[in-house]
């Protein structure tokens, strides 16, 4: 799907940086990133919900741990 993407001129800069230091084109860069925020954000929610499966889990052995 065809998708034209507006920026300033500072984010134009930004992105062809990037672009560079990823030795890629503009476009392979906002791929990347897409993929990265999409990564980033399922890590998240697998971490928040191990840690409430561990809180509850454990919650007897957390309130030990704590009194001692």
């Amino acid at each position: 799907m065809a998708m034209t993407l507006r920026l300033s001129e500072s984010q134009d800069e930004l992105l062809t940086k990037i672009a560079q230091e990823l030795n890629c084109s503009k476009h392979q860069a906002v791929i990347r990133a897409l993929e990265a925020f999409d990564a980033k954000a399922h890590r998240e929610k697998q971490i928040e919900y191990i840690t409430k499966l561990v809180l509850e889990r454990d919650k007897e052995l957390l309130e030990r741990l704590a009194d001692a």
